[in-house]
């Protein structure tokens, strides 16, 4: 027995017999969610200290494994022995070598505690399951070119920061206080265009161009 379609039947695509699972959406971040610094990888540093440290180490075990074996302890071990044991704490040499080791150690704290990655300015999450983040030259480039559209504005520089915004501007014509308004109202809309997580605060600066002559 075969089956006729119904005419009066509106025609589905296939895409409709298709379910939507709840796990194929993107997850909207929840209000107030906070948004963090991106952390750096830091391959160099802990590439020279991973050297620094493996070279030391085996030649010291090497050392103690000649010593172990009956054999005599290189001169260099057995000098800066000798030289440590009979020097004084107070003496020079001996504190300059603890300020270099402790400036060292200060140092790679603040790399292990920091993120790092101070040019990348984190954006707002508008999904849980994706960060972003702008760079601060491309953020300035993008201001300036919104500063540039003002009237009256002749050249600008703009120095991006993680918490400000100073923009510069030469003024050719038009009155400074009008030049400036304008800037204040177009580079905080572009700011805010910017989707930054927290948004820089804003200093603008107008004046004539130099005079020739």
């Amino acid at each position: 027995m075969s089956t006729q379609p119904d005419p009066g039947a509106t025609p589905t695509s296939p895409s409709e017999h298709v379910p939507v699972l709840a796990e194929d959406r993107p997850r909207e971040a929840a209000p107030g969610t906070t948004v963090r610094r991106f952390w750096a990888v830091r391959r160099i540093p802990a590439a020279l200290l991973a050297a620094v440290v493996l070279g030391g180490a085996g030649l010291l075990l090497y050392d103690v494994a000649a010593v172990r074996a009956e054999h005599s302890a290189m001169a260099w071990r057995r000098s800066l022995a000798d030289d440590l044991a009979s020097r004084p704490l107070d003496d020079v040499w001996v504190l300059i070598g603890a300020g270099v080791a402790a400036v060292l150690g200060i140092w790679l704290l603040v790399l292990a505690l920091t993120p790092g990655l101070r040019s990348v300015l984190p954006m707002r999450r508008e999904h849980a399951d994706v960060r972003a983040g702008l760079d601060r030259e491309a953020a300035g480039l993008a201001l300036r070119d919104r500063a540039m559209e003002v009237s009256g504005v002749q050249s600008v520089r703009v120095r991006t920061g993680r918490s400000k915004v100073n923009v510069r501007a030469v003024s050719h014509f038009r009155e400074l206080d009008e030049v400036r308004a304008d800037l204040e109202t177009v580079l905080a809309g572009g700011i805010d265009e910017l989707g930054l997580a927290h948004p820089p605060a804003l200093t603008v600066r107008v004046a004539r161009p130099p005079r020739k002559g």
